[in-house]
């Protein structure tokens, strides 16, 4: 459990509001607020959810540094964005590099992108990353989410960890046996064998996993026995919460609806 603690569960140990939320008013609001900004694209929506998702991090207390090497993660793959769609959306032309051409759209495009992805991860912290995934699981559970998809989830985060220590047993294997690994067919080759044999002994573990299971009785549910409890906290944060996304919907439309008119 150790390990699996340190692959995700570094941000919900803490004491803020947010880490005493309910697990299943963290879902529903974070997954109302990441649909609206999925598909908003007006700028005065996209900067006001950017802000409320910003101070939700804030009133969460997430120490800056992790939420930083989050963030620039995300944005590292963002930054992929900005050297493509610039030259491959058509529009009005800023500049030119050699034979390719950015243009005033593209840029618009990949800063829309930004700002909504951004936003949507940092509401990921802020609302999901305070709890342990145990307690989202549970919490999909109570809400209603299928049985097989709930387990799913739990026993992947239970065993990820597993997996990750059975690679590093495979891989210090081949460094004790002078592997080096270069770009040649050779290395191509080994990562090939390495990969088959994790999959092989993730598939030997799952089948020993699932019989001693059944050896305890599985029926295929996983019984909950986590009591929750809405209280007055739940329904104040929970529904300012909803409150500052159906403002982003109010002002997303009222944007379209000047823009278009």
């Amino acid at each position: 459990m150790s390990g699996a603690v340190q692959i995700y569960e570094e941000l919900y140990l803490g004491d803020s509001v947010f880490h005493r939320l309910d697990p299943r008013v963290k879902l529903i609001c974070c997954s109302f607020f990441s649909m609206v900004m999925a598909v908003c694209w007006t700028w005065e929506a996209l900067c006001l959810g950017l802000f409320f998702s910003i101070t939700w991090v804030l009133l969460a207390r997430l120490p800056v540094k992790k939420v930083a090497v989050r963030i620039l993660m995300v944005n590292g793959f963002i930054a992929i964005l900005w050297l493509i769609l610039p030259f491959a959306v058509n529009g009005e032309k800023l500049f030119s590099i050699g034979p390719l051409s950015a243009t005033a759209e593209g840029v618009s495009y990949a800063l829309q992108i930004t700002l909504r992805s951004n936003s949507i991860v940092l509401a990921l912290l802020s609302l999901l990353a305070t709890s342990s995934l145990f307690s989202l699981g549970h919490a999909m559970g109570k809400l209603g989410l299928p049985d097989k998809v709930v387990q799913l989830l739990l026993f992947a985060y239970r065993y990820i960890h597993v997996i990750h220590m059975e690679y590093r047993r495979l891989l210090n294997a081949m460094k004790i046996r002078g592997f080096q690994p270069k770009t040649n067919l050779h290395t191509y080759r080994t990562y090939a064998y390495l990969i088959g044999m994790l999959l092989v002994k993730s598939a030997e573990r799952a089948e020993r996993i699932r019989r001693a299971m059944l050896c305890r009785g599985f029926k295929g549910k996983y019984y909950d026995l986590t009591e929750y409890s809405f209280g007055t906290t739940d329904l104040l944060v929970g529904g300012s919460i909803v409150i500052a996304t159906i403002l982003v919907i109010w002002i997303e439309w009222i944007a379209r609806t000047h823009l278009f008119t």
